[in-house]
């Protein structure tokens, strides 16, 4: 069978959440599945506020049991939570849990969506949420997710109490309920009435749980069974959320399969009460809507005939299907993609390189193949749209072809980072974006597909795919980029008083024969030696390290350095951050090229520092702009090296939750310390640790923290070193910080120890756990809470004056 594929290329609005992937084929037992599926119209919509808080198990059993269209709402992106992979922090932390998330719900079944709310860190209680997020914005924002996927079911995953255990989960729940009602509303946000209508669901409920020592489940209550076994799948559900689940690595959620049954426990919040199923008094079958008697019966022979050998038997009516339902509401795009499985068609367009400046022309080789056609023998051809190219296809064999297409003018940029935005949420203009999980433009091939007098479109993105020696072949997203990006070694620099400092700029080219000057925009007073810097990059790819000598001025202590840089006449002022993990597809963030300066007042005793490293922060980064000398200590180095070397040994954060040596290592930073050493202990989360005792004397972890950054602090022991040595540590050094004061404080704490300050949230007693310090030996051990980790790269002053004290060896 000879057929003929024309292919167009334009810029679509398609979900880039396929870009880093190959087509996705179904084989006959997911056909299968997806042919059931289109007997089934309910849908389903859970609701809760970060990555990770959904029930994967819930999620799963509805979207491949019930065969709901399902989705999960995540109010925010989790940009304000920890890593446990790496040192991502706030807006990058955000993209890798964002994918995160789009890899488990390619593992449930579920649907992704999200609102412009930003985790600006833990909350205590949902006014303060929603005052930070702007409660009437974010509530829109659930309002319109909910008229435009139009779910008969609503689920929260917290309750709006204090037994959520978080702002943001209380607040979830809260915006949930009051978006039912206003999404029925047409008085309620009738902006958005141009593109959706007003959406009444029967009902909200609350998925009731028990874990974290609180269970909120009881008898009386809803209850489904979803622990069942799906043989097409060959997986239990509880096997399925297992495996969605463990793809939020940064946040160390792997998680063992559960086989055999599994209750979920539902609560009424409104709408009509459900006595014995969720979906009671739903008709999600397809005559909910009139006129489908027949097209039901041709489903029911469809799957009645179905054969597992050989799904092309199913396309004649699929396509009969196809026509009956044109103009109806169905799963239109899954019968496509049915379609096009059982006929065993390829299609792929993948870019020769991986970046392209902005308007360079791109490289496409085109790949083309149909593996299946003995029993189908209906005419197939593909139409030609715009100015396109053709592929001619002959059974199982492949076809290909590389062509040059107009460049993009859009930059490849998530469309919620283009601009700045606020603390409490990310500025999105369009009301079109608001929900995706991605960006909805991206450069992609329309495929036009003939079967008989009906024609299947299909948009597949454009991406770069390559061979890896040992990992085989891999995707992932086309990059369009700048022409020459800059980019600083540090989002921030501190300066000492006036000294002068060099900073470094790494130069990189995305087009061939990229010359120019970079330039930097200095704080009033400020110098920079150089002036301008000219560069010339030959080829595509090329990069070249410069540097400046910049010189802050005495009556200018803070501001920003801009970078611009200027080739064939055209400014960008980008840099380039690329975030790669095995797990997810490469991430690449084009941030403005921009860093804080801040000159402060800072004397500094001692230059060695040790840095074990935990979980992932940026200390050693920060201690190294200050002066010091930080080495990264191995397990190794530390059991078989002279440690006295050290001025001071500072842990990561979360050393004590994630190292697997620790018993080893233990007794020897004990010795450290005991031989007069300084050991500074970063915060850990109280479970699970590897040791019991993380000190010379016994204290416990709490889940205490204060979550208000200008909370009041309290000098509880004024003449103590760490307030007067080197540094003069006064009440004026904690103003300025960002996010939280600390997280994690100690309890029950040996009397050895003291406490050295008093902080606590607006309305909560004043908390003596989030600094302590004790003389052991001829040293000094200190374990704090404070989050030393968000405000030393945020280059707050009193925090970097008050660390170094904490690492000075007392007088």
């Amino acid at each position: 069978m000879k057929l003929s594929i024309y292919i167009s290329f334009a810029l679509f609005v398609l979900p880039l959440s396929l870009c880093a992937q190959q087509m996705q084929q179904l084989n006959a037992a997911e056909i299968k599945q997806g042919l059931e599926s289109l007997n089934v119209t309910g849908s389903v919509l859970y609701i809760a506020a970060h990555p990770d808080d959904e029930n994967t198990r819930l999620l799963g059993f509805l979207a491949k049991e019930k065969k709901f269209k399902t989705g999960y709402l995540s109010l925010t992106r989790g940009d304000g939570g920890q890593n446990l992979i790496g040192n991502e922090q706030a807006e990058l932390l955000g993209l890798i849990r964002t994918q995160e998330l789009l890899a488990a719900r390619r593992t449930d079944g579920a649907e992704q969506f999200f609102t412009r709310a930003n985790d600006f860190g833990f909350s205590k209680n949902p006014e303060e949420s929603f005052k930070i997020w702007d409660k009437n914005k974010i509530l829109a924002d659930v309002v319109w997710v909910i008229r435009k996927f139009q779910p008969d079911v609503i689920i929260t995953r917290f309750p709006e109490d204090s037994r959520a255990g978080h702002g943001h989960h209380s607040g979830s729940a809260i915006l949930a309920r009051e978006a039912f009602i206003a999404a029925a509303d047409a008085k309620q946000f009738p902006e958005q009435l141009k593109f959706v209508k007003p959406w009444q669901a029967k009902r909200i409920v609350w998925n009731t749980f028990n874990f974290g020592g609180t269970n909120t489940t009881s008898d009386e209550q809803l209850k489904i069974d979803v622990g069942g076994y799906n043989a097409l799948l060959g997986k239990s559900y509880g096997e399925i959320a297992a495996e969605s689940r463990s793809n939020h690595r940064s946040q160390g959620f792997g998680s063992a399969r559960q086989r055999g049954a599994g209750l979920e426990f539902f609560s009424p919040i409104a709408g009509q009460k459900a006595s014995a199923d969720l979906f009671e008094g739903v008709n999600s079958t397809l005559d909910r809507n009139p006129g489908f008697s027949n097209i039901q019966s041709l489903l029911t022979e469809i799957n009645t005939e179905y054969q597992v050998a050989d799904p092309s038997r199913s396309i004649p009516k699929l396509l009969e299907l196809r026509k009956l339902v044109k103009d109806k509401p169905f799963k239109k795009e899954l019968l496509d993609n049915i379609i096009l499985a059982c006929a065993g068609l390829w299609l792929e367009g993948a870019a020769v390189n991986p970046f392209y400046a902005l308007n360079e022309p791109v490289n496409v080789r085109l790949q083309a193949i149909l593996r299946v056609g003995k029993s189908f023998t209906m005419p197939v051809s593909i139409v030609e749209v715009g100015t396109g190219t053709t592929l001619d296809l002959k059974p199982n064999q492949m076809a290909q072809k590389e062509i040059t297409i107009p460049g993009s003018k859009t930059l490849s940029q998530p469309y919620w980072l283009e601009k700045p935005h606020a603390l409490g949420s990310f500025t999105v203009d369009s009301l079109s974006k608001i929900g995706l999980a991605e960006n909805p433009l991206g450069l992609s091939v329309l495929y036009k597909i003939k079967f008989g007098d009906q024609e299947i479109v299909k948009r597949m993105p454009v991406v770069y795919k390559y061979t890896d020696q040992v990992k085989g072949e891999l995707y992932q997203p086309l990059v369009i980029a700048p022409a020459v990006t800059a980019t600083m070694s540090e989002k921030g620099f501190v300066f000492n008083g006036t000294e002068s400092k060099v900073i470094s700029v790494q130069l990189r080219s995305f087009k061939d024969n990229a010359s120019g000057i970079l330039k930097p925009t200095l704080p009033t007073g400020w110098k920079s030696s150089p002036e301008s810097i000219p560069f010339q990059l030959l080829k595509k790819g090329d990069e070249q390290l410069v540097s400046f000598t910049v010189t802050p001025a005495g009556n200018t202590n803070r501001g920003k350095i801009l970078l611009d840089v200027s080739v064939d006449g055209k400014s960008y002022n980008y840099g380039l951050r690329v975030i790669d993990y095995e797990h997810i597809p490469v991430q690449t963030l084009f941030p403005l090229a921009e860093a804080n300066v801040e000159s402060i007042d800072l004397k500094i005793v001692g230059k060695r520092i040790g840095y074990i490293a935990g979980a992932g922060d940026l200390i050693p980064q920060s201690l190294k702009q200050i002066g010091y000398d930080v080495i990264n200590l191995t397990e190794n180095q530390i059991m078989n090296s002279d440690l006295s070397g050290y001025d001071a040994i500072v842990t990561g954060v979360r050393f004590y939750n994630v190292n697997e040596q620790l018993k080893s290592l233990q007794p020897k930073l004990m010795k450290y310390v005991e031989n007069g050493g300084v050991l500074l202990v970063q915060y850990n989360v109280n479970s699970p640790l590897k040791i019991d005792n993380l000190g010379p004397y016994p204290f416990r972890l709490t889940r205490d923290r204060v979550t208000e950054e200008d909370a009041a602090v309290k000098i509880l022991v004024p003449e103590n070193a760490a307030f007067n040595y080197p540094n003069k540590i006064t009440s004026k050094d904690f103003e300025g910080w960002i996010q939280e004061r600390g997280l994690y404080f100690t309890g029950d704490i040996d009397q050895h120890y003291t406490p050295l300050i008093s902080i606590g949230d607006t309305g909560e007693s004043p908390n003596n756990g989030s600094l302590i310090v004790t003389n052991y030996g001829k040293g000094k051990y200190v374990y704090t809470g404070i989050s030393f980790f968000r405000q030393l790269p945020a280059g707050v002053p009193g925090a970097y004056r008050l660390f170094v004290n904490l690492l000075s060896r007392d007088k």
